[in-house]
Order: structure tokens, then C-alpha cells, then sequence
């Protein structure tokens, strides 16, 4: 089944290159989040006095944690200029994640389809830049990107460049336990989607006007750096030890048709590895898989005898802006310590720990940068 976006877009987007709008960086691009309650346990938003990340120190955000979240690394929220309705969604959009994940871990479920069932919530968010809220391509296309991985035998699916799937993780989950590839890439991983049965979508169902405009700005002005970063991510530890992770992303507004981030490539966007890390990752991409990101992590870990932290912190703030990038991951290792480490300016992120609390982090000063 061929399924092609609108034409009527193609000409609109050429009329566009002629204007001079100066471009605003939309933190939604980046990432979302909210706290919210759940059913056993607490929730919790995180402040200013929580976040203890000091610029120039490798420390964990937390411990005792099974699952985070991020909604991309980028410009953060700034409190002065946002409306308790915008705060809502964004730490709800976060919580109502984790809460997925949750569910699934509360009942035994394993951590592969707990990081799942969390970044397809992400990814029905029109805030995030992932499934329904991702942003158009240089032709006013979109084409989505995802990959998954298991820890325990380290098998990963991924796909690239798909363009009607609803839920791309869901797609990369199917290419990981159904064939003996690990990415499927264009109208093959549409395909495939298909014949697994997950229902297609046309390219109007990504739209969203605030994507529209954003390319709009992109046309009239080269891109601004943080529009490179908008990725939504999750990872899992569950009862039986099993780290999983997960990475989905619509990529950068306004790249080039055909191109291909860090997300779906494993060992880039996503990594896991029992008794190690499960790490996803958000930022430039080109510059993640240059420096093999989330890989370095785990070989820092298992062959350099660093912890989370310090290997996270190695990768993210000493080596990769040495490549021309930032970004952030976020990393969770085989005993529930949990680091978010980062060197853009924010990074929109949320955690769940084995007890209850539920953390959720907007703001500049919730999670400062790791420089």
C-alpha cells in the first residue's frame, strides 16, 4: 500500500523561501512534560531546590529508579514565560508516559514493553517531536525515525525515514522480534509496518500548525541550532534485571528529505546492555553518531570501570561538544541509578522510582546544564 503526502504542500513551502521571519526556538521541539498523581504512590514536581546537578560534576539525579523519560534536549521552559496551562500539559505529557510504563512494570511486564508502551504515549502527543507532533521536512514532508533495544541478548529494532506510521517504536519493536534485520529503512519499513498489521496513516495526520510555522520560519532564515535537537525517549529496568531502551524522533525541521539521525542507529540514539546502562539519547544527531554516543557510554562503563554518571558525563559534556554538538542522554543502570546529564540548555525529562515518586523536570533551573 502507497500512500502520498499532499502535493499542494510542495509549492507552499517553495513560496516560503522568499521570507525574511526571524526564527524563534520552541522549546516544545525539544521536549514536554507535567507531574501527575498515580495510582499507588506519589507524585512529585521537581524544583529548583531538587536539582542538585551542579555545573562541572558527575552526580546522579537519582537512585532506586525503573523507568525515565525524555521529551528532547534543547531551549528549556523558562517559568516567567510560561503559563500554568503550557506547564500542565508539558509535565502531563511526561507523567502520562511514565504512567504507561508503569503500568506495564506494576505488572510484571518487562522493560522492553514498558520503554514502548511509554514513547508511544510521547508519541500521540502533539507536543513532542515524535508520531503526531513531528516536524516537516525541507519538501513538507515527514519522515520519522525510531529504534528499540533489549539488554539482555542486546537485539535492537529500528526503522528510518518511515512516513506512515502512526507509532514508529511500535515498528521498530515488530523489526526486533519478527525478522533477523535490525533497521528497515523507507517505503520497506512502511511496508513491513503494514504487513504486521499496525494501520497506516497519511502525512496529514503528523500536521500540526505549530510545526507548519516553524518551517515556515525555517525557510525564511537558516535553522537555528536547537532546532536540530527533538527526540522522545525511554528506558526501563524491571523486577527480573532487564534493561530496555527506546528512542522515536521526527527529526529537524526543515532537513533535508532522506536524512537520517542518531535515533534509529543503535549504539547512537539508544543502547542497552544488562548489568550496565540503558541510555537514549537526544540532541544533534549527526554529531551522536559520529561519536558513537550511547556506545561510549556503555563500553566507558563495562571495559573503563566508570559509573553511570562519570561515563555519561564523559560522553555528554567532555567529548561530543569537541565534535561541534550537544545534546543530553538519559541513563539508567542495572541497579536503578539514574543520571540526565547534558550539555544543551535544557533537557525535559521525568523519572519513576521503585517506590512511587514521580519526577518531572521543564525548567532551566530543575535541570541546569552539565558543564
Amino acid at each position: 500500500m502507497h500512500i502520498r503526502p499532499r502535493s499542494w504542500l510542495i509549492p507552499a513551502v517553495a513560496a516560503a523561501t522568499t521570507l525574511t521571519v526571524a526564527l524563534v526556538a520552541v522549546p516544545g521541539d525539544e521536549a514536554t512534560g507535567e507531574t501527575a498523581g498515580r495510582t499507588t504512590g506519589t507524585a512529585q514536581t521537581a524544583t529548583a531546590a531538587q536539582a542538585k546537578a551542579v555545573p562541572g560534576k558527575a552526580k546522579p539525579d537519582a537512585r532506586d529508579v525503573v523507568l525515565a523519560v525524555h521529551g528532547g534536549a534543547g531551549t528549556a521552559l523558562a517559568r516567567d514565560e510560561t503559563s500554568p496551562e503550557k506547564e500542565k500539559a508539558y509535565r502531563d505529557g511526561l507523567a502520562g508516559a511514565l504512567r504507561a510504563g508503569q503500568k506495564v512494570l506494576d505488572k510484571g511486564g518487562d522493560s522492553v514493553e514498558a520503554v514502548q508502551k511509554a514513547v508511544n504515549v510521547l508519541e500521540d502527543d502533539p507536543l513532542f517531536n515524535a508520531g503526531k507532533g513531528a516536524v516537516f521536512t525541507a519538501d513538507a514532508g515527514h519522515e520519522l525515525d525510531a529504534s528499540i533495544m533489549r539488554g539482555s541478548d542486546l537485539k535492537a529494532g529500528a526503522v528510518a525515514g518511515v512516513k506512515h506510521v502512526r507509532n514508529p517504536i511500535t515498528a521498530a519493536r515488530r523489526v526486533m522480534e519478527k525478522t533477523k534485520h535490525v533497521m528497515l529503512a523507507g517505503q520497506g519499513a512502511d511496508d513491513f509496518a503494514l504487513q504486521q498489521g499496525l494501520k497506516p496513516v497519511t502525512q496529514d495526520y503528523y500536521w500540526t500548525q505549530r510545526r507548519w510555522d516553524d518551517l515556515m520560519k525555517a525557510k525564511g532564515k537558516k535553522p537555528d541550532k536547537e532546532e536540530a535537537k527533538g527526540t522522545v525517549g525511554a528506558v526501563a529496568l524491571d523486577s527480573h534485571k532487564d534493561l530496555a531502551a527506546a528512542t522515536s524522533t521526527g527529526g529537524m525541521t526543515n532537513k533535508m528529505a532522506g536524512r537520517v539521525g542518531d535515533s534509529p542507529v543503535v549504539g547512537a540514539g539508544t543502547y542497552a546492555k544488562n548489568g550496565n546502562v540503558a541510555t537514549s539519547a537526544t540532541g544533534d544527531g549527526e554529531i551522536f553518531i559520529r561519536g558513537a554516543a550511547t556506545a561510549t557510554i556503555s563500553h566507558l562503563m563495562e571495559f573503563g570501570g566508570k559509573d553511570v554518571a562519570k561515563a555519561s558525563y564523559e560522553v555528554l559534556v567532555k567529548r561530543l561538544p569537541k565534535l561541534g554538538g550537544d545534546g543530553g542522554v538519559i541513563a539508567l543502570d542495572g541497579k536503578g541509578t539514574f543520571d540526565a546529564p547534558h550539555s544543551s540548555e535544557g533537557m525535559l525529562h521525568g523519572y519513576l522510582t521503585r517506590d512511587g515518586k514521580l519526577v518531572t523536570k521543564i525548567f532551566k533551573d530543575e535541570s541546569p546544564p552539565n558543564m
